[in-house]
């Protein structure tokens, strides 16, 4: 169990173990980050906050065996911060967007994309989606993780594949059985 080593050793102030713990799982906290806001910067600024948060709390982790699932929550927790603070922000006229944004519309795939569809979800059944399917957590992990009752998670899952499910048999990429 290195990664227990690790945290025990970050938690005691050994900055080069917490250097080498964040590192392991940078990648999954940007592709989590990237996932809740769209867009590469974005993504980056979370994956500095959540090094600056867990390096500065890693103290208080309980549990080093959960590390990975509590720094994806810190990542998660940031993404929602900086989504809160986006809406405070002015944002283009759409107008003006499309205009400086054209797309050759011969280069747009006719399928849908994996993102497209997730797109479509609100942002707990999204998260409950990126958790359980990307990550692989069980569903009680991904209830533990959001902070929500088992009940409500089993919820936003079924909920949340049976508007995939709908959306792909719409789009006729999917034939049910």
């Amino acid at each position: 169990m290195k990664i227990i080593e690790l945290v025990k050793r970050a938690q005691q102030g050994d900055g080069i173990s917490y250097l080498e713990l964040f590192q392991l799982y940078e990648e999954d906290i940007y592709r989590t980050a990237y996932v809740y806001l769209g867009n590469q910067e974005d993504a980056l600024e979370v994956v500095q906050e959540t090094a600056y948060r867990s390096y500065k709390f890693i103290a208080k982790l309980k549990e080093p065996q959960y590390f990975k699932t509590w720094l994806i929550k810190i990542a998660i927790s940031c993404s929602f911060d900086l989504l809160r603070k986006r809406k405070k922000e002015v944002q283009w006229n759409p107008e003006y967007y499309d205009s400086i944004t054209a797309i050759d519309e011969f280069d747009i795939p006719l399928a849908l994309s994996l993102q497209d569809l997730i797109e479509l979800l609100d942002i707990e059944e999204k998260q409950v989606i990126i958790l359980r399917f990307y990550y692989d957590f069980t569903i009680r992990e991904v209830t533990e993780i959001m902070s929500i009752p088992l009940g409500t998670g089993k919820t936003l899952l079924y909920r949340a594949l049976r508007i995939l499910r709908k959306r792909v048999e719409e789009e006729g990429v999917y034939e049910s059985k």
